[in-house]
């Protein structure tokens, strides 16, 4: 795959092709279950087989240039191409707040349909079903801009794509990846493949997609965004054992260097974008091999990279 060619083509594609990617993502995607190269697709939890190497990317909210410096720097393409033993996991949270949300989208897309078996896109806040939509929510506007009296089937398909897009990613005994936050009221794996199906007669999907670990919170408390909880060191340390994982990685908070820890070592945060409105200086990614088994998140830092 070229990756400027692939550029070029998301910057031009007109409505009828988005539409059309779209289509072909959401049968992929409807499509997936049991083992499907590395991954075990179970409902919309994906297990991943602790085998070779994964690129982790964090919130992107329409930022096409951290996207395409991660893809560059990390040579990941180059890799997935060459070897099976590869995966890239998107954490969630891909339009909105940038300018550039329709390529973005359209890139991951393309990329999933290129390498079914080696990418994961799980879902975001920015993805969530209709009463837990993050504020603003600008992506109907992008698509006015770009695809004019057509905006209304695109974006009603997008929002097909989004009821597609996974809960969760697990590695066992290793990693459990959200985008939001752990639920004290996770009992097993089936709780994490079926959150979408049990809301919102339950709030285990709205956990997934909002709420931040704090340093200072025993448990569950309200967050200050009014959606989800803020979550303690307890309830991480109750649901990583629960689920047989030592470390949870996950996305949705801006982070001034890129990443951030909490929870002594159990907890990492990504965030793969810069700029305007969060101002952070750094974005980060991970590039993780996942035969190795750690015990804290700190001894993740030789893979995180920041730019």
């Amino acid at each position: 795959m070229n990756l400027s060619s692939l550029v070029e083509e998301a910057k031009a594609v007109q409505s009828s092709d988005f539409i059309e990617i779209l289509e072909q993502t959401l049968d992929l995607l409807r499509r997936e279950n049991g083992k499907t190269g590395n991954q075990m697709v179970s409902g919309r939890l994906v297990k991943l087989q602790p085998l070779g190497e994964a690129l982790v990317i964090g919130d992107l909210h329409g930022d096409l240039e951290s996207l395409l410096t991660i893809l560059n720097t990390s040579a990941f393409l180059q890799k997935m191409t060459s070897r099976k033993d590869t995966t890239m996991i998107f954490l969630g949270d891909y339009g909105d707040r940038g300018a550039h949300s329709t390529e973005v989208y359209h890139i991951l897309m393309r990329l999933k349909l290129s390498f079914p078996k080696q990418v994961v896109i799980l879902r975001g806040n920015h993805e969530g079903p209709e009463d837990l939509m993050a504020s603003p929510h600008n992506l109907p506007l992008s698509f006015q801009s770009r695809f004019g009296e057509n905006w209304k089937t695109v974006y009603s398909k997008t929002r097909e794509l989004f009821a597609c897009l996974y809960n969760a990613l697990m590695v066992d005994e290793r990693y459990l990846m959200v985008h939001g936050r752990l639920s004290p009221n996770i009992e097993s794996v089936q709780d994490l493949a079926n959150a979408n199906i049990t809301h919102p007669k339950n709030e285990l999907l709205e956990n997934l997609l909002w709420g931040d670990p704090n340093d200072q919170v025993k448990e569950v408390l309200n967050s200050p965004r009014g959606v989800g909880k803020l979550f303690g060191k307890s309830v991480t340390e109750k649901v990583l054992r629960k689920l047989n994982v030592n470390i949870l990685i996950r996305g949705h908070e801006p982070c001034k260097e890129g990443f951030k820890l909490n929870h002594d070592g159990k907890v990492l945060t990504l965030f793969s974008r810069k700029g305007s409105p969060y101002f952070n200086a750094y974005g980060a990614y991970l590039q993780l091999p996942l035969s190795k088994k750690f015990e804290s998140a700190k001894q993740l830092f030789p893979w995180i990279h920041k730019f």
